[in-house]
């Protein structure tokens, strides 16, 4: 890191070693959620970002997917970088095709920089609704960006807290495109699985066939706590279960913003086939949605 970024005071930093994982995963598994941060004296942070992190590149985001026995990653813009996409565009042309990336734009956004943005193996954008981190904007403001980049077949990403579901919940009904949630639309799992928060949750992805759900998070999600993340499972399990071809699972890697424990990445993979447990729901949420999604649009 260098002199001009220093990492936030209390910023935990990924685990450099993680465990292998027992969970092997098939061939061919992508890794759908994960991020690249700088390094900042290349890829500089942005002036409005609300945080600083450790660099996480892609040199370690490659040995990471190698190490856990992925194949390919879905690569989503960070906020720390705000809406210059040049440390993912480095990433997605550095992976040998082995990587689709999430990007963020802004009104006024050149149909030329989102063909480049294309070329390079962006397929979607994503909206962030978490106060903490962004400043959200009006409903209009994300309209328009969606009816241009529906023009592209691409995709929308929202992040958004369980709260949020309600209030936005008109917006997120008429995106005209694909619309993936991130990490399960952040529910309290200390409450019922068939409480009314998570049934509206379940309700959203039910009526709308548009959108998904990433079933990743847990280490965010959970009160139980690491290694075994026992009260997130059921939530994630209901989900894969009942809307198998719309759902993937991410590492979340470098795992920004925690604050309770850094997890062990290897921990991580071993909840996929709690989640998933059958071969057939893991070759769908690691190998068929993301590549119907990313590689086949």
């Amino acid at each position: 890191m260098t002199a001009t970024f220093q990492p936030d005071a209390d910023w935990l930093s990924y685990d450099p070693s993680p465990s292998k994982p027992g969970y092997i995963p098939p061939p061919g598994a992508v890794d759908a959620h994960c991020h690249v941060f700088g390094p900042g004296d290349v890829f500089p942070y942005a002036p409005e970002r609300k945080y600083t992190p450790t660099d996480a590149g892609k040199e370690q985001l490659f040995a990471l997917r190698d190490f856990l026995g992925f194949d390919r990653n879905v690569i989503v813009q960070a906020t720390c970088h705000g809406a210059d996409n040049s440390a993912l565009v480095d990433a997605l042309l550095a992976s040998g095709d082995r990587a689709r990336g999430v990007a963020t734009v802004r009104p006024g956004v050149p149909r030329s920089q989102l063909a480049d943005l294309h070329a390079a193996g962006v397929r979607g954008i994503r909206f962030n609704f978490v106060k903490r981190l962004v400043d959200p904007k009006p409903d209009d403001y994300y309209l328009g960006l969606a009816d241009l980049v529906a023009e592209l077949g691409w995709h929308i990403v929202v992040y958004f807290e369980a709260a949020d579901l309600a209030e936005r919940w008109q917006l997120f009904t008429s995106l005209p495109t694909t619309v993936v949630v991130d990490h399960l639309g952040r529910p309290d799992v200390s409450q019922p699985l068939d409480g009314p928060g998570f049934a509206l949750f379940t309700r959203f992805l039910a009526e709308h066939e548009n959108v998904w759900s990433k079933v990743s998070g847990p280490e965010r999600l959970s009160v139980s706590g690491p290694p075994d993340y026992s009260d997130f499972i059921p939530f994630a399990r209901h989900v894969v279960e009942t809307f198998p071809d719309r759902v993937l699972w991410g590492t979340d890697w470098p795992h920004p913003n925690m604050k309770s424990h850094m997890p062990d990445d290897g921990a991580l993979v071993d909840v996929i086939p709690r989640v998933a447990p059958t071969a057939d729901l893991q070759r769908r949420l690691l190998i068929d949605n993301p590549l119907r999604l990313y590689w086949e649009a």
